[in-house]
């Protein structure tokens, strides 16, 4: 079973976290996150070091346990550093525009998609055939740039559609006609 709700998190400066209630809210310099977690962990915030204690050992307070802490350290990570994501779109006349916060795809459709910015998200277009989604929540950003993808998910035969930067789009051999 796995350790990780056992690890210290530790405050970076600028970074504040207040517990009511195991209704924790984080803020810093990005922005600030609030999640009401299980009344089952207990939350001790000691000087910039964060700790959570669980009543028991049992299967499902370690997975509580663990899905706490890592949840807790996102919205640490977020509100301090950021999160973002990258898409590429590969295609002959893929395409993606900023109309305000809006992003516009052409991805080979009758028509464009058009995507509304979720609140806390922000597009950035550093080249025409990529999208960079970023923002404090870890959760968001990830929602928000599958759904991008699910717009036009890469092909397996010519490997068109927007994928994250860096994924491996595994090819299949088309027919041959022999």
């Amino acid at each position: 079973m796995s350790r990780i709700g056992n690890k210290v998190i530790v405050l970076p400066a600028g970074v504040e976290l207040t517990n009511k209630d195991n209704v924790v809210t984080v803020k810093g310099p990005k922005g600030e996150l609030t999640r009401e977690f299980s009344k089952d962990i207990e939350i001790r915030v000691e000087g910039n070091e964060v700790t959570l204690h669980r009543p028991n050992d049992s299967k499902e307070m370690k997975t509580i346990h663990g899905t706490t802490r890592a949840l807790l350290n996102n919205m640490v990570v977020g509100v301090s550093e950021g999160f973002k994501k990258e898409l590429e779109m590969r295609g002959v006349g893929y395409r993606a525009q900023l109309q305000g916060s809006k992003l516009v795809l052409a991805v080979g459709k009758s028509h464009p998609d058009e995507v509304e910015a979720p609140e806390g998200i922000t597009f950035e277009l550093p080249n025409p055939t990529t999208i960079v989604i970023s923002g404090i929540s870890k959760e968001v950003v990830g929602q928000t740039a599958a759904y991008v993808r699910s717009l036009r998910s890469p092909e397996p035969y010519k490997g068109k559609g927007i994928r994250y930067v860096g994924e491996f789009v595994r090819r299949k051999e088309g027919k041959t006609g022999k």
